[in-house]
C-alpha cells in the first residue's frame, strides 16, 4: 500500500510539534521547580543562622551559660521568641534528640526521626510531605552542636503557582500546537503539491514526451535541469548562509545569558559576603547596648568592629576595582619597569607583616625589564606576595624568582603554606572564590584578589598559571612580554 507523501508530512510534523512544546514544556517547568526549592532552602538556611546568632546572644546573656541546662529551664520560652523572630512554627531539639518545647505524638516521632538523626550529625536536613516542609539545622555555639531546630514551613503557594503555570503551558501549548500545525500542514501541502507535480513531469519526460536528454542538451528538458540544479545550489547557498547567522545569533545569545548569570551570582556574592561582617558588626554592637560597663567587651567589640571594617573596606576597594575592569576600557599606560627591583620593593613594604608572622623570604631575581602599566603591576604582585603570606603557615617561607625564556619574563612566587586541595585548583580565580572561608574571613580576605590578579595581567598580554599546590605549599608563575 502506497503512503502519501502528505500524509507522512501530516504525521511527522505533528509528533515533531507535540515532542518540542513537551520539551519546552518540562524544561520551564523543571526550571520553576529548581528556582523554587533555592528559594526557600536559602530563606529557611537564613532564619537557621539568624536562630543560631540568637541564640548564641541569648546564652551570653545568661548567668548560667551551659546551653543544655538553658534548652531544659528555658527552651520553650526561646522557641517562642524564635517564632516571633522568624514567623515560623518550630520545636528545639536537644543533643539527644528530644524535643524540649513539645511533645511529640508517636507519628511524629516516626516520620521525623531518619531526618532528625542526620541533622544531629551536623548536618542540615529537610522532610517534605505534601505541602509541608521541616526544616532541621544545627544549633551551634562556638562551633559545637548543642541540639537541633526544627522549622515548619508550608510550600502551597509554591504549588499552587507551579500548579497554574503548569495550566497556562497546557493551554498555551495546545493553542500553539493547533495553529502550528494548521500553518504548517498548509506549506507543507503546496509543498507537497509541487512534488506531485515534479514527478509527473518526471513521468512525462520516462514516457516519451519531450525529445531531450537529462542534462545533456539545451532544450526545455535540459534547461530545467539547469534550473533546478541552480536553485538547489542557490538554495544550499542560503541555508549555509542562515545557518551562520544561526550559529552567531545563538553564540549572542549565550553570551548574554552567561554574562546575565555571571551578574546574577556577582550580585549575589557581593551581598553574601557583605552580610557576614555586618552581621558580626551588629552583633557586638547589640552586646556593647546590653552590657554598656563591660570594658573587656568595649575592647573586644572595638577590636572586631575594626577588623569586619578594614575587611568591608578592601571588599568595597576590590569590587569596585573588578567593575572598572568590567565596564570601562582598560586605561594602559605602559612603561619600562625592571621588575626585579619593583617585586623587591613590593617584599620591603610587606616586611612588617612578615616579621610578625616569622614568614622568611627569599628570592634568587635577576635583571629583567617589562613594559606595563606600573599601578596594574603593583597590584597583581601585592595580591600575589599578600596570599603567599596570609595563607602560609607559622615560621614558614616564601620563594620568589625570575627568568627569561622565549622572550618573556617568567616569575614564580611558592610559599610553605596551606595548599590548594585539587578540586578547587580551576576555581581559584573565580570572584569570590574561597578555599578555605573560614581562613580567609579570619585573614581579612574576600576571595577577590586572584581574581583581579588574573584580569589584571590578561589586559596586558600577560598570564599566570597554578603551577603546583599540596601540603608542602603552592607555586605559581606570571609571565610578561620582555622588554
Amino acid at each position: 500500500m502506497r503512503i502519501s507523501i502528505k500524509f507522512k508530512f501530516s504525521i511527522f510534523l505533528a509528533v515533531l510539534l507535540l515532542l518540542t512544546i513537551l520539551i519546552l514544556s518540562l524544561l520551564v517547568l523543571r526550571g520553576i521547580k529548581a528556582d523554587q526549592i533555592d528559594q526557600y532552602e536559602s530563606y529557611l538556611a537564613r532564619q537557621a543562622e539568624s536562630a543560631n546568632v540568637y541564640f548564641m546572644q541569648t546564652i551570653l546573656a545568661e548567668s548560667n551559660k551551659a546551653p543544655q541546662i538553658f534548652l531544659t529551664s528555658k527552651g520553650t520560652e526561646f522557641a517562642g521568641q524564635l517564632e516571633q523572630l522568624t514567623g515560623l512554627s518550630m520545636i528545639i531539639y536537644d543533643r539527644n534528640g528530644e524535643a524540649v518545647n513539645k511533645k511529640l505524638t508517636a507519628a511524629e516521632n516516626t516520620r521525623i526521626h531518619q531526618t532528625l538523626r542526620y541533622a544531629l550529625e551536623h548536618k542540615t536536613a529537610y522532610l517534605t510531605e505534601g505541602e509541608d516542609l521541616y526544616y532541621l539545622a544545627p544549633l551551634m555555639i562556638e562551633g559545637e552542636q548543642v541540639g537541633v531546630l526544627q522549622f515548619y514551613y508550608s510550600l502551597s503557594k509554591y504549588n499552587e503557582f507551579y500548579s497554574r503555570i503548569r495550566q497556562m503551558l497546557i493551554l498555551t501549548g495546545t493553542g500553539i500546537f493547533v495553529l502550528s500545525f494548521i500553518l504548517a500542514y498548509i506549506y507543507f501541502t503546496s509543498f507537497a503539491n509541487g512534488i506531485i507535480k515534479l514527478e509527473q513531469m518526471v513521468d512525462r519526460v520516462r514516457e516519451g514526451q519531450y525529445e531531450i536528454t537529462i542534462l545533456g542538451r539545451k532544450d526545455e528538458i535540459g534547461r530545467l535541469s539547469a534550473g533546478i540544479h541552480a536553485m538547489s545550489q542557490q538554495i544550499m547557498s542560503t541555508m549555509n548562509g542562515m545557518e551562520e547567522e544561526q550559529k552567531k545569533l545563538s553564540l549572542a545569545v549565550d553570551k548574554l545569558s552567561f554574562l546575565d548569570q555571571q551578574q546574577k551570582q556577582f550580585i549575589g556574592n557581593v551581598t553574601h559576603e557583605f552580610k557576614t561582617p555586618l552581621t558580626s558588626i551588629k552583633a557586638y554592637l547589640d552586646l556593647l547596648e546590653m552590657y554598656p560597663d563591660d570594658d573587656q567587651l568595649k575592647e573586644t567589640s572595638i577590636g572586631i568592629t575594626r577588623s569586619e571594617t578594614e575587611r568591608l573596606y578592601d571588599m568595597v576597594d576590590k569590587v569596585l576595582q573588578l567593575s572598572t575592569l568590567e565596564k570601562y576600557d582598560f586605561e594602559y599606560q605602559p612603561e619600562r619597569i625592571e621588575i626585579d627591583q619593583f617585586i623587591l620593593s613590593i617584599l620591603q613594604s610587606l616586611s612588617g607583616k612578615m616579621k610578625k608572622f616569622g614568614i622568611e623570604v627569599r628570592t634568587q631575581l635577576t635583571k629583567a625589564n617589562i613594559e606595563a602599566d606600573k599601578d596594574s603591576i603593583h597590584i597583581i604582585f601585592l595580591n600575589l606576595l599578600d596570599n603567599a603570606i596570609k595563607y602560609n603557615k607559622v615560621n614558614g617561607k616564601v620563594f620568589v624568582k625570575n627568568e627569561i625564556r622565549n622572550h618573556r619574563v617568567y616569575i614564580e612566587i611558592s610559599d610553605t603554606g596551606i595548599g590548594i586541595p585539587k578540586d578547587a585548583a580551576d576555581r581559584i580565580f573565580e570572584p569570590f572564590y574561597m578555599v578555605d572561608k573560614n581562613r580567609s574571613r579570619q585573614s581579612g580576605g574576600a576571595g577577590l584578589g586572584l581574581s583581579l590578579v588574573q584580569r589584571y595581567t590578561e589586559k596586558q598580554g600577560g598570564s599566570i598559571l597554578l603551577l603546583h599546590s599540596d601540603e608542602a605549599g603552592t607555586t605559581f608563575e606570571i609571565s610578561f612580554p620582555e622588554a
